[in-house]
């Protein structure tokens, strides 16, 4: 069988998914060939300028405004703007033909059968024998769409469903047409896992596949509970966010978003076509809901649904009167006796045991979802983890409803769903009589999972890509402390996981970095600093600075500071290869740590920056002597090296963030030949482990340390002073942004030297520490940090 490569694709039809699709194949380096239909008529302005339906420009508007206004949007669907340029637009009256050069054709029409087989029969005059073909549909039954098409058509062909938006979110839905290939099927869920760094779920061709049938199911599920036990939007959206491990817009905030109509179509498409499902009754949409429909509260396209933004105030909407109301906030005494459990999975057998309405709550949700999804099996997957997996990638939940059940307990689970007049599927009280307890179990580091047809458990498929540090922290662990748990993940390569909260950088942290680099010069080849936590790390422990600078124990606050940078600088010049693996918010000390790492193995989604000017200080771990440092060597012959250092300058100044690992590049954090990114974060830890044992085997060298960093003195030092002051008095910048920035300029300069010097490293340090420790003295950064530790966000002060 010859090897499949993905070159080129085509997207057929342009709307929010057809351009976000091409988006992100843009973003993997497949050129893209993006085609829509012809608009009928000339717009005024186009009749302004004397046009006519027969100019390019004219017969390509629909699909470049599209792909404009998707590449404008925020959040971005693509990594760098500059990939756009691998998308070419056309339409489908005079590029049809171009679909004969690519190796995948995927259809992302309006959601008609009709229009959509008429698509079909138009492509296969000119598609290719033996190139996929596949329909991004959200609920059209697949071998509806393949009727009439030729055997090679229907052999190549299935439904490949992204959900929105395809950057962001990592359901990969694969669902087989009557004739589809097995070589077809397991190239796409290849493919989506490896390239498209999706969760890749091959579905069964049933209504709503699995991710909607059951996510719609439980939203439907809370829309008939709401009334029933009193609860309000608010109050819903709060016991269904983060404190289950869901995002933060939780449930009504969640539809608003994504657009009611868009919620009620599916939810109808599964009442017409699930006559037998026995929760067929919960998916007939509730009068309220009937209501917002016909008076267009649709959420944020309409400006209003179950949330409405009334100046700078937000209202929330009462189900009962139809009235938007102020929101408050809510409050339940079952969510208290959370607050000190700090992994999401280990609260659900305390909410499941609350005593107040919230308790009912969850009893009664949990009941119905978790006998739901019981009965699910075999009729949408034969596989429970495919549920699991389908409700993490496409929902943004941390656990799958079968990964819940476990966590309350198998037994227990069925005690909830039986005091709601409610039976799980039998093969659930077969799987207990035959002596297994729970659906997963970890054994030798891999997941297992319960198989119905066996009565076994056996291994979830793939994982063979992959290092889940859960899976292996118990028996893998080397040392632990508060702040950290170092793994050996095998093939003398450690691996250093911070445990913080927000992986925040303190003195635990270091501590347990430092004992790390000592265990894998001692008896390892290499280390890699990496979690699968939400983020990277948000920096270092701004609590434990502001109290050491209101005690004005500034001798304490100095060593801190020096044991931070010394413990960059002990990455930096180890025996051993360090890989930094950042993913998510990446913030200050986070970045630091990552910039003198040997190499960073970035997740596509990384928001790295040194945002230290929002708290009042300067980047203090050895980051401003880092950008001074990557300035220095990035100096060419002819260069105004007064530009380059300014750039840099700029990014901390600005507290630049990148909004992708590959905007870091464009920022100086990572740095071209030297780092790289991956753009499925399951393989992350992985990867990171491949290229520390590489560069162990292939000789590394303790390197030197730096004594010919050249700096510029007066010369550099004089050009920032007169553009902070230039800022300050054009009202840019406050007084204590100019403060901090002529602190930056003089550690950036290397002081008032008088001409251009070459520098160690450490010199430059100590002038960081200093000016840092200077500005922790200033009332107005300890009132910054004040207000970071309260809200969360920088104050300008």
């Amino acid at each position: 069988m010859s090897k499949r490569i993905i070159k080129k694709v085509a997207i057929i039809g342009s709307g929010i998914m057809g351009s976000g699709i091409a988006c992100h194949f843009a973003n993997i380096g497949v050129e893209v060939l993006l085609l829509d239909i012809i608009p009928r008529e000339l717009t005024d302005a186009e009749k302004a300028k004397g046009l006519s339906i027969n100019d390019k420009i004219v017969r390509n508007r629909l699909v470049n405004d599209a792909l404009n206004h998707a590449l404008k949007s925020k959040p971005s669907p693509i990594y760098h703007q500059e990939f756009s340029k691998r998308i070419t637009t056309g339409n489908l009256e005079d590029d049809i033909a171009k679909v004969k050069d690519v190796d995948w054709i995927m259809e992302v029409v309006v959601e008609r059968l009709d229009i959509k087989k008429s698509v079909f029969e138009k492509l296969e005059k000119y598609r290719t024998p033996g190139t996929l073909i596949t329909s991004n549909t959200s609920g059209i039954p697949i071998h509806f769409m393949s009727e009439g098409r030729s055997d090679d058509f229907q052999k190549h062909f299935c439904g490949t469903h992204f959900f929105n938006p395809a950057r962001y979110l990592k359901l990969f839905e694969i669902i087989p047409g009557p004739k589809t290939s097995s070589e077809v099927l397991n190239f796409l869920n290849g493919y989506g896992e490896q390239f498209l760094g999706k969760t890749s779920v091959i579905a069964k061709d049933t209504p709503a596949f699995i991710g909607n049938r059951i996510g719609i199911f439980g939203i439907q599920s809370l829309f008939h509970q709401v009334k029933a036990l009193g609860l309000t939007v608010e109050e819903v959206d709060k016991l269904t966010g983060p404190v289950i491990g869901r995002p933060k817009s939780a449930t009504f905030r969640t539809v608003d978003v994504v657009g009611l109509d868009t919620l009620v179509h599916v939810a109808n498409g599964i009442y017409e076509n699930c006559p037998n499902d026995e929760a067929h009754e919960l998916f007939k949409l509730p009068d309220f809901i009937n209501t917002m429909m016909e008076n267009k509260w649709l959420g944020s396209k309409t400006g209003q649904g179950f949330y409405k933004k009334v100046d700078k105030e937000i209202l929330a909407l009462d189900l009962n009167t139809l009235e938007y109301k102020p929101s408050k906030k809510a409050n339940f005494a079952t969510l208290e006796l959370t607050k000190t459990i700090d992994k999401v999975i280990d609260r659900f057998k305390v909410l499941v045991s609350g005593k107040d309405k919230a308790g009912a709550f969850y009893r009664k949700n949990f009941a119905s979802m978790f006998a739901y999804v019981s009965n699910r099996i075999p009729e949408i997957t034969d596989e429970l983890y495919k549920i699991d997996d389908a409700m993490k990638a496409g929902f943004g939940w941390e656990h799958g409803p079968f990964q819940i059940w476990d966590a309350i307990g198998v037994q227990k689970g069925i005690e909830l769903m039986k005091a709601e007049n409610l039976e799980p599927a039998s093969w659930v009280q077969d799987m207990l009589a035959s002596g297994v307890g729970t659906f997963y179990t970890i054994k030798e580091g891999a997941t297992y999972f319960y198989n119905i047809p066996s009565k076994t458990q056996i291994k979830v498929p793939g994982q063979d890509s992959f290092i889940i540090l859960d899976n292996i922290r118990k028996s893998n662990q080397v040392f632990k402390n508060s702040g950290v748990v170092i793994e050996d993940l095998g093939d003398g390569i450690l691996n250093c996981e911070f445990q913080s909260k927000m992986n925040t950088i303190g003195g635990d942290v270091l501590a347990g970095l430092n004992k790390a680099i000592d265990l894998a010069e001692k008896d390892f080849q290499g280390l890699v600093i990496g979690n699968q936590a939400a983020n990277f790390s948000v920096g270092a422990n701004i609590g434990m600075i502001f109290m050491m600078a209101v005690e004005q124990e500034y001798d304490e606050l100095n060593a801190a500071i020096k044991y931070f940078q010394d413990t960059m600088m002990r990455m930096r010049y180890s025996a051993i290869p360090t890989i930094s693996a950042p993913h998510g918010m990446t913030l200050g000390g986070g970045c630091e740590l990552s910039m003198h790492a040997d190499k960073v193995v970035a997740a596509a989604e990384t928001y790295i920056g040194l945002v230290e000017f929002g708290v009042g200080v300067i980047p203090g771990g050895g980051g401003s002597k880092e950008v001074a440092l990557r300035a220095s060597d990035s100096f060419r012959k002819g260069d105004v090296e007064l530009n380059t250092l300014q750039e840099y300058f700029l990014t901390i100044g600005m507290a630049k963030v990148s909004t992708s690992a590959y905007e870091a590049f464009d920022l100086g954090v990572l740095q071209k030949g030297k780092d790289v990114v991956v753009v499925n974060k399951d393989r992350q830890i992985a990867t990171a482990k491949a290229y520390a044992k590489i560069m162990a085997e292939t000789g590394y060298t303790q390197p030197v340390k730096r004594k010919d960093v050249k700096v510029l003195g007066k010369q550099a030092l004089g050009m920032f002073l007169v553009g902070t002051d230039a800022m300050q008095a054009s009202n840019f910048i406050s007084e204590h942004d100019h403060k901090i920035a002529n602190k930056l300029a003089y550690v950036m300069a290397g002081g008032d030297l008088s001409e251009p010097t070459l520098v160690s490293e450490q010199y430059l340090l100590d002038l960081e520490r200093e000016a840092f420790l200077s500005l922790c003295t200033e009332r107005k950064t300890l009132e910054r940090i004040q207000h970071m530790l309260k809200t969360g966000k920088p104050l300008r002060n």
